[in-house]
C-alpha cells in the first residue's frame, strides 16, 4: 500500500483488544435472533462482488458478470425483488479465465476481459483448444428495468474454431427479505415457458395478486432453447470477431386489471418513483429492432442519461493520485445510487441490502453532498414531505408529521409479512428532515422549495413536541408500537445497541443522545426559516425551546465519570453510561457546550475509542464491545464524517484531519477505494489493512458522500447564501494532501474554482476562476 507512511506508523497502535473485559454472556430473551436479522452463511468479502443500478433495479454479480454460480446475494433484483437468480456463461461447458473485471469509471457498465481455458472437447484427446486463443469481452449494464449484456468473442488462432457456448438461468422471485434469511411458509405460483426461438419466460403469481415476470431474450437466435438453458455454436475465423446478446426484462402488473378506486387513489409515492424511473421493459420500443442495435441504443441512452445527473456538479482534483481515485469511485456511487422520484433525485441507501429509500440515509447523504449538489438535498426534501405521514397507524410505526424511515415494494412488504411496505419507525428522521431543510436554503437561497414544504416542516416540529415528547420532559424518545416493530429507532438500530454501563439493555421509552442534538438544530434552522416564511413569533418560540434542550440536555447527559456524554437515557431517565460515537454528534449538531467539545473529542480519539481507522461506535471496554458487532464496536464512515464535522463546528481541525487521514488509509485497501458500509474496529496493525466485515453494503450512499463532507470539514468550507459568500474557516489539509482544486464551486448564479495548498500546517488559497460577484473569504 502507498499510504503516507510517516501518517501510517503515527496512527499505528499496539493490538491490545485481547487484554479487554470479556463480553458479559446475557442468555436472556434479549440474546435471541434479532428481528430482520441479515443471515450470512458465506461472507460478501470472500470473492469480489460487482454492483449495478438504475432506478429501483440493481444487480449483484460475480467478477465474470455471472449470477448464482456460488450461493450468495447475487441477482437481478427489481422492486425488492430477485427477478434473476442464476445466469451463468460457458463456453464447451467450462467457465471461462478472467484477465480483468471492472466497473466503468461512472458505474454506469461493468466490463470483464476473459480468456478460453484449456478445453479437451474429448477426454481421450490432447487439449484441443489450448487456452488465451479466444478472447472474451464482456459488458453488462442496467437501464429502465432491463439488464444488457453483450458477450463479444474473437478468435486469435491460425485455425478455423468453433465452439459451444451455453448460457444456464433461473428466475426464482425471491423476495429480498427472503434473501436476506427470513423463512416463509406459503408462496406464489411460478411459472417458465419458451415463448419463442429467442425468448424465454419466467412467471410469478404472487400472493399479492402482482404478477412479476422475467423474460430473457438472446440474439441471435440460440441453437438449442429450453427452460433454463440456451446453446449457441460459434464459428470463427482466423482474427473474426462475433458478437452474442442476452436482454434480460423485468416487469411486473396487477394480476387483475379492475383495481377498486380507493386502492388507485391510496397508491403511495414508491410507485410513483417507478414510473418516473421509466417503463421497466419497454418491449413496444425495441419491436422490430435486432439485439445488436437495442442494445447499442440503450448503451447510448443510458450514458447520455448519466451525463445530464452530473452535469454542473462540484468537482474536486487533488495532488493525491489515489485520493482522486477514491472521490471519483465516490461520485459514482452517488450517481448510481441516485434514483429518480417526481420529485426529484433521491439517493437509496445500499445495495444488496438497502436498495430503496431510507429518509435517515436519504437525509444524511444529502447533508454531506450539499455542496457538491444540492439538487439531492432537494430531492430528498420534497419527497420526504410528500410520503410525511398523515395518520396514526401502529403497525407502521406512525403518526402524524413523521418522516418515512423506508418504502419496500416486495411481496412480503405487500402482504404485510414484513413492516416495510411505508414504515415510519425511526425516531431520527423528523428532526433530521428539519435540520436539512435549514442546511438547504443556507446553502443555495430556495425559499421557493422551503415555502413548498413548509406544510411539512410544521408538521414535522409539531410532531417533535407531542408524539416524539410523549412526557413532555423536553427529550425525544422512541418506543415502537408493535413487536413487528424495530425496537431501537436511531441510526444504530440493532436489537442490542443500547445498553447500560453493565451490559443490561435499555428499556423503551428511550432519549438517545444524538437526537437531542438533531432536535436542537432543527429547531435552531427551523427558527430562521419561519423567519423567511413570515412566522415571527414561531421563530421565537422555537429558539427559546433550543436554548432550554441544550441547558437540559448538559444537565442530563453529561456525566463526569466516563468524560462525556452518555450513549442515552432508559424510560426510567437512567443514564446509559457508555462511551460512545454518539456524543460525537452532539459536536455535529452544536448542542455540546464549547467546554466540553474538547473532553468529547479527547474520548472519541483515545485508544479506546479510536484504532487508527477511525472512531468506534463503542469504545474499547465497555460491557457490549465486540469490534465484530454492527453496532457495538464497528466503524461506520459516515459517523466518522459526522463527527468530524462536529470538530470543525468546534474549531478542533487536527482531530477532523486524523479522522480524514483514517478513513483515506482504510480507502487504499478496499476494493475500487469504496469506502464500504462499515468495517470491523480491531485495532490497527502494522502492514496490514482494515478487517472487513462480512455482509456490509458497498456501495453505500452515506459511505460514498463521506469523503466530502470529510474534506469540506478540515477546510471549514462554509457556503452563505445570504451573504453571497464562500468561507475557508481556519483551513486545514491532512499530511496526504499537498493540494485540492474545487471546480465549479456555486453559489447561487455565482461560479468559482477554488485552489488550496499546504504548507507544513498551513494553507493558501487562490481563486483561480470566478464568475458573478460571489465573495471568497479566509478566517484564520
Amino acid at each position: 500500500m502507498a499510504a503516507d507512511e510517516a501518517a501510517a506508523k503515527a496512527q499505528v497502535v499496539a493490538d491490545d483488544d485481547t487484554t479487554t473485559k470479556p463480553v458479559l454472556g446475557f442468555q436472556d430473551a434479549d440474546e435471541a435472533l434479532p428481528q430482520y436479522h441479515i443471515e450470512a452463511q458465506t461472507s460478501l468479502v470472500e470473492r469480489p462482488l460487482r454492483s449495478l443500478k438504475y432506478g429501483e433495479a440493481f444487480a449483484v454479480l460475480d467478477t465474470h458478470g455471472d449470477i448464482g454460480v456460488f450461493a450468495g446475494p447475487e441477482g437481478i433484483y427489481f422492486q425488492d425483488t430477485r427477478y434473476l437468480s442464476r445466469l451463468a456463461f460457458t463456453v464447451e461447458d467450462q467457465r471461462p479465465l478472467i484477465l480483468s473485471s471492472v466497473m466503468q469509471d461512472d458505474n454506469g457498465a461493468l466490463s470483464v476481459d476473459m480468456t478460453t481455458p484449456d478445453i479437451r472437447i474429448d477426454a481421450q484427446d490432447e487439449t484441443s483448444i489450448p487456452r488465451e486463443l479466444i478472447a472474451i469481452e464482456r459488458t453488462k449494464f442496467l437501464f429502465k428495468g432491463t439488464c444488457y449484456d453483450r458477450i463479444g468473442l474473437r478468435n486469435y488462432d491460425t485455425r478455423r474454431r468453433t465452439l459451444k457456448i451455453s448460457v444456464t438461468f433461473d428466475a426464482d422471485f425471491r423476495d429480498l427479505f427472503e434473501v436476506r434469511g427470513t423463512n416463509r411458509t406459503r408462496f406464489g405460483k411460478r411459472s417458465v415457458q419458451v415463448a419463442n426461438e429467442n425468448t424465454v419466460q419466467f412467471r410469478y403469481v404472487g400472493l399479492d395478486e402482482i404478477v412479476r415476470s422475467t423474460s430473457l431474450h438472446f440474439g441471435p437466435t440460440p441453437k438449442r432453447i429450453e427452460p433454463g438453458r440456451a446453446e449457441f455454436e460459434v464459428t470463427m475465423n482466423p482474427g473474426e470477431h462475433t458478437s452474442m446478446f442476452i436482454r434480460v426484462v423485468c416487469d411486473s402488473h396487477r394480476a387483475f386489471t379492475s383495481v377498486p378506486t380507493e386502492q388507485r387513489a391510496g397508491e403511495d409515492a414508491a410507485a410513483a418513483l417507478s414510473r418516473a424511473a421509466g417503463s421497466s421493459g419497454g418491449e413496444r420500443a425495441t419491436r422490430g429492432l435486432s439485439e445488436g442495435r437495442i442494445f447499442a441504443r440503450a448503451y447510448r441512452d443510458n450514458r447520455r442519461d448519466q451525463r445530464q445527473l452530473t452535469a454542473g456538479i462540484t468537482t474536486i482534483i487533488s495532488s493525491n493520485d489515489q485520493f482522486n481515485e477514491s472521490l471519483c469511485r465516490a461520485t459514482a456511487d452517488l450517481y448510481m445510487l441516485a434514483s429518480r422520484t417526481q420529485e426529484g433525485i433521491y439517493p437509496f441507501a445500499g445495495i444488496p441490502w438497502y436498495s430503496t429509500v431510507f429518509g435517515r440515509d436519504g437525509i444524511i447523504t444529502a447533508m454531506m453532498a450539499l455542496w457538491i449538489d444540492p439538487n439531492f438535498g432537494k430531492g430528498v426534501l420534497r419527497f420526504l414531505a410528500a410520503t410525511q405521514a398523515k395518520a396514526v397507524d401502529p403497525a407502521a410505526d406512525a403518526q402524524p408529521g413523521k418522516v418515512l424511515h423506508e418504502t419496500r415494494r416486495g411481496e412480503m412488504a405487500m402482504l404485510g409479512e414484513v413492516p416495510f411496505r411505508h414504515y415510519y419507525g425511526t425516531i431520527d428522521g423528523t428532526p433530521l428532515f428539519v435540520m436539512l431543510a435549514a442546511e438547504y436554503y443556507a446553502v443555495t437561497g430556495d425559499l421557493d422549495t422551503i415555502k413548498h414544504i413548509w406544510p411539512a416542516l410544521k408538521l414535522a416540529l409539531d410532531w417533535i413536541d407531542t408524539y416524539g415528547d410523549r412526557d413532555g420532559d423536553g427529550f425525544v424518545e422512541y418506543i415502537r408500537e408493535t413487536e413487528n416493530g424495530l425496537a431501537n429507532q436511531g441510526w444504530k438500530d440493532s436489537h442490542d445497541s443500547i445498553f447500560h454501563a453493565d451490559g443490561s439493555m435499555a428499556k423503551a421509552p428511550i432519549a438517545l443522545c444524538e437526537v437531542q442534538g438533531y432536535v436542537y438544530a432543527a429547531k435552531k434552522g427551523a427558527a430562521k426559516l419561519a423567519v423567511l416564511t413570515g412566522h415571527s413569533e414561531l421563530a421565537i418560540k422555537l429558539e427559546k425551546q433550543a436554548y432550554a434542550l441544550r441547558e437540559a440536555f448538559d444537565k442530563a447527559f453529561w456525566n463526569d465519570d466516563i468524560g462525556t456524554y452518555v450513549l442515552a437515557l432508559d424510560g426510567d431517565k437512567r443514564q446509559c453510561a457508555v462511551r460512545s460515537s454518539n456524543a460525537g454528534h452532539a459536536l455535529f449538531t452544536g448542542i455540546a457546550k464549547p467546554e466540553r467539545a474538547q473532553q468529547v473529542a479527547d474520548q472519541l480519539l483515545c485508544n479506546d475509542g479510536y484504532n487508527g481507522w477511525g472512531i468506534r461506535t463503542i469504545a474499547k471496554g465497555e460491557a457490549r464491545y465486540n469490534p465484530m458487532s454492527y453496532h457495538n464496536g464497528s466503524i461506520w464512515p459516515h459517523d466518522n464524517a459526522m463527527i468530524a464535522m462536529g470538530f470543525a463546528r468546534y474549531e478542533l481541525k487536527p482531530e477532523a484531519t486524523r479522522v480524514f487521514q483514517g478513513l483515506f488509509d482504510t480507502s487504499l485497501y478496499q476494493d475500487q477505494k469504496r469506502l464500504p458500509e462499515l468495517f470491523c474496529g480491531f485495532m490497527r496493525r502494522r502492514q496490514r489493512g482494515p478487517v472487513n466485515y462480512p455482509v456490509a453494503c458497498s456501495p453505500q450512499a452515506w459511505a460514498a458522500a463521506t469523503p466530502f463532507a470529510l474534506l469540506a470539514s478540515c477546510l471549514g468550507l462554509e457556503i452563505v447564501h445570504d451573504k453571497n459568500r464562500i468561507r475557508l474557516r481556519n483551513p486545514m489539509l491532512p499530511h496526504f494532501l499537498d493540494a485540492v482544486t474545487l471546480y465549479n464551486l456555486k453559489l447561487g448564479n455565482s461560479r468559482v474554482d477554488l485552489r488550496v495548498h499546504r504548507h507544513g500546517d498551513d494553507v493558501t488559497v487562490a481563486v483561480e476562476r470566478r464568475t458573478g460577484d460571489v465573495q471568497i473569504s479566509l478566517l484564520k
